[in-house]
């Protein structure tokens, strides 16, 4: 069995008991740590770690990458992202700008439509090869674990295209990969007018098919003002569920529209944005096991409120961090960033936001027994920084590079 060391560790943080499937409440505030350590390799996985003791003796091993002093982490798992899409979309950018809403821009046939006349258009090969670079672009700003949503095709051929496209890309990349049908992003051009029939296409058409191929690990509805309402997410959700695909919802971004009370309901593993969430949410998640995900790329890139993350944790909830990557909202995948936007916009501490980014994160994937903290027996997907003063220092300096080496499932990434 192949062996790596990583040695001169100034610091190694996010040790978890294997137990740990993710924190909540005062807990997600401890991020624990060992200075001056070492981290073993065997194979994919994180065999062991430790403090180096005054005589230097370490386990010996094939391939040995020096520290050189920086920090070691979980890498960033990101359980929201849109990235699998066609072109750009800056004019909207600019619509933006000159103070057109979100909701008004998809009125005129922009929005999530745009992006879905413009996928209609491409082969799957150009689109896999556009989606590759925004997989290697993440992967060198410290993403190891990704959810990867549908949605931007809006008819049956086009969603199977993109879930296909994930499908590549789960196998040519290293990172874990989780997929995620949304053909409920919108209601696609040809049904205009006819929303209830766009559904039936998609709870008659798209899941059986979708689930026929084994292509999805979740299913997701936009359940929000405008889009889809609570009883029609139900009745998608109800249908995926036969084929095994779990739900992971969009919720309460835009109005205080049911999306978490629909969700807590059904069991989901997540209910994301949550810029418009109440009280009652906050009531209805600590009764369930539902994460609450805040996307706050989302909210700096719109201009619009910050998910209320703050208050979720003095309630006792955990909260998980993810980019929302996508042309229209949060051109960026950038985890880093949204760290730094959790502590500086949503008060999060350093701490918290690196547990929701990573162990919370995984968890809200379904995936954190694998991913998302330094755990003996778990993926070695790791982040080495170059030499900083303290972890707090990731989200302070939030614009300065500081990933000197990538590691996924045990080797490191030369992207």
């Amino acid at each position: 069995m192949a062996k790596t060391l990583i040695k001169n560790i100034k610091t190694l943080a996010g040790i978890l008991p294997a137990e740990t499937r993710r924190l909540a409440g005062k807990d997600m505030a401890k991020l624990e740590t060992i200075s001056n350590a070492w981290l073993l390799i065997e194979d994919e996985k994180i065999k062991d770690f430790g403090q180096a003791g005054e005589d230097n003796c370490l386990p010996e091993a094939e391939t040995v990458i020096d520290a050189e002093g920086g920090t070691v982490l979980p890498s960033f798992c990101d359980s929201h992202t849109h990235i699998v899409y066609a072109g750009s979309r800056e004019g909207e950018f600019v619509d933006k700008i000159q103070g057109l809403s979100y909701e008004e821009i998809a009125k005129r046939g922009g929005g999530i439509l745009n992006s879905s006349d413009r996928l209609h258009e491409l082969s799957e090969d150009e689109l896999y090869e556009q989606a590759a670079e925004r997989v290697r672009e993440v992967i060198k700003k410290g993403t190891g674990c990704i959810e990867i949503k549908s949605g931007y095709g809006l008819n049956t051929e086009d969603e199977l295209k993109m879930l296909r496209v994930i499908r590549r890309i789960k196998n040519d990349f290293p990172l874990e990969v989780r997929a995620t049908f949304l053909g409920a992003h919108a209601v696609g051009r040809a049904y205009t007018g006819r929303q209830a029939e766009y559904v039936d296409l998609v709870v008659d058409e798209m899941i059986p098919k979708v689930g026929e191929q084994k292509l999805a690990d979740f299913v997701d509805v936009f359940c929000d003002r405008g889009f889809f309402t609570p009883e029609e997410t139900a009745r998608i959700m109800e249908a995926a569920a036969k084929y095994g695909m779990l739900p992971k919802i969009h919720g309460q971004e835009l109005a205080d529209s049911g999306g978490v009370e629909v969700a807590v309901a059904h069991n989901a593993l997540s209910v994301d944005h949550l810029e418009s969430m109440t009280d009652r949410d906050i009531e209805l998640f600590s009764k369930s096991e539902t994460m609450p995900t805040a996307l706050p790329g989302t909210s700096f890139f719109l201009n619009m409120p910050f998910a209320p993350a703050r208050k979720m944790i003095e309630a006792g909830l955990p909260v998980a961090i993810a980019s929302d990557y996508n042309p229209g909202s949060t051109p960026s995948g950038d985890m880093k960033f949204a760290v730094s936007l959790a502590c500086i916009k949503m008060r999060l501490m350093p701490a918290e936001a690196i547990n929701a980014a990573t162990i919370n994160s995984a968890a809200a994937m379904g995936c954190s027994h694998i991913v998302g903290s330094v755990t003996r027996g778990k993926l070695a997907n790791l982040i080495i920084t170059k030499p900083i003063p303290s972890v707090d220092f990731i989200p302070y300096a939030y614009t300065t590079p500081i990933i000197k080496h990538v590691i996924l499932r045990g080797k490191e990434m030369k992207y």
